[in-house]
């Protein structure tokens, strides 16, 4: 935070340098700091549809969904082609276990930007936690046809072939999700040992 100091004297005055420390903070996982800022920013430019959309991932990222739903909420008021926002409501809807409603989110920012991976990493993961394992290979198949390096649009499609019970494709997609740096969570992995009776 020197740096801002002594970049900007006593500190910010402007929406775009209270929204630049924010990003700062919540890199820096300081996300009750980041909050702050972002709000400073947006009582100075209540247009500011990223500093609406960065604080909503910062309250994803404190488990305080609501929060987060409204900010997404925010900046898709002010900006209705914001891909992202709808991705991230999406995925904030989702943990809710509000499946239904993370899928029109989903389907929204593909329809927006149909070339954005992540979205459809995100919307995989969501059949698979509701069942639909054969959509949510599709969909991380989809994800790696965009960005053939995407970790985890590989250990996503290894869950899913894990919940079809093809455990050599589920392990063939863990080991080239670890290879992209990777390793997963441990009781997954757990998981995926005793149900296949393999180490790897």
């Amino acid at each position: 935070m020197e740096f801002f100091a002594k970049l900007f004297g006593r500190g910010p005055k402007s929406a775009d340098e209270y929204f630049n420390r924010g990003n700062d903070y919540a890199q820096k996982g300081k996300y009750d700091r980041a909050i702050s800022d972002y709000t400073k920013a947006l009582e100075l430019n209540p247009r500011g549809a990223e500093a609406y959309y960065n604080r909503g991932i910062v309250y994803d990222d404190k488990n305080e969904y609501d929060q987060a739903i409204s900010d997404f909420n925010k900046a898709l008021e002010i900006n209705p082609r914001h891909a992202e926002a709808y991705d991230n409501r999406g995925v904030t809807y989702s943990k809710k276990g509000e499946y239904d409603r993370a899928l029109l989110d989903f389907n929204k920012a593909i329809e927006i930007n149909p070339r954005y991976a992540k979205v459809y990493n995100n919307r995989g993961l969501n059949y698979a936690k509701i069942g639909e394992y054969d959509l949510a290979i599709s969909d991380c198949n989809k994800a790696l046809e965009i960005n053939s390096s995407y970790a985890m649009a590989y250990f996503n499609r290894g869950v899913a072939y894990y919940g079809k019970g093809e455990y050599d494709k589920a392990w063939d997609d863990v080991r080239k999700a670890q290879s992209l740096g990777l390793q997963g969570p441990s009781e997954f992995l757990q998981a995926l040992r005793e149900a296949s009776g393999r180490e790897r």
